[in-house]
């Protein structure tokens, strides 16, 4: 962090090692960096952001990721993921704020889009969100999820925000993994599984439909941006 109202260090010339050792497709999905790029998967679309490149509108990624949501066709790829590192909605009190200014940039295009989930890592430790849109519930907005909690020498981020928001259903300071499947064009099943135990122990879980399965959602998207709030219970999105 700069100190210059919470926004994170941007790298414009950064990731030599990496970029020079893990090369992603990016070239493939017409990216311009190793930073951001596309690739598809079983039926999904998968989309992956760099949090710490320029990411403005009118920046390089934001062009890109504006022309690769525009490619998506939903009857190849009825399902859309993106996965980023700084989270957009954190309750946790680690990390507080470091994805705001990406999310202020990105998020309408994202949900213009009817993207159906976002990962995020950074904080250490889980949390499940409801589907959201501009820090409201809305039922064509992605569903969030901080999964950072996969192992490392910083230790777990314990200390989460009390009382907790109302778009957060699910959050824990544990070390855990998550598992997608994808069922079909329409249903796929997410769980998140707590490393500490014995056995395996799902301790989170919930099935989604995606958007592309939406009249709403996917008709006339301009209709719908300013839909209502709503609640939902932690079995069912």
């Amino acid at each position: 962090m700069d100190g210059h109202g919470g926004k994170p260090l941007l790298y414009p010339h950064g990731f030599k090692a990496y970029n020079s050792r893990w090369l992603m497709p990016y070239e493939e999905s017409g990216s311009p960096s190793n930073l951001y790029y596309s690739f598809d998967v079983a039926g999904v679309h998968i989309v992956m952001l760099g949090s710490y490149t320029e990411f403005e509108p009118g920046s390089a990624q934001y062009r890109w990721l504006e022309a690769d949501l525009a490619r998506v066709d939903r009857g190849t790829t009825p399902w859309l993921v993106v996965l980023l590192h700084a989270p957009w909605y954190n309750t946790n009190m680690a990390h507080q704020g470091e994805g705001d200014s990406m999310r202020e940039a990105m998020e309408e295009l994202l949900f213009k889009a009817r993207v159906d989930l976002v990962f995020a890592g950074h904080v250490h430790a889980y949390e499940r969100f409801t589907r959201i849109y501009d820090n409201n519930a809305n039922a064509c907005g992605p569903v969030y999820v901080t999964v950072g909690d996969g192992g490392n020498r910083e230790g777990l981020a314990l200390s989460f925000k009390n009382p907790s928001s109302r778009l957060s259903l699910f959050r824990e300071p544990s070390f855990g993994h998550g598992r997608l499947r994808i069922f079909n064009s329409t249903h796929a099943h997410w769980s998140w599984h707590r490393n500490n135990e014995t056995n395996s122990v799902v301790a989170d879980e919930v099935w989604l439909e995606s958007l592309v399965s939406s009249r709403q959602c996917m008709g006339d998207l301009d209709s719908y941006q300013d839909s209502q709030s709503f609640s939902l219970n932690k079995d069912e999105l």
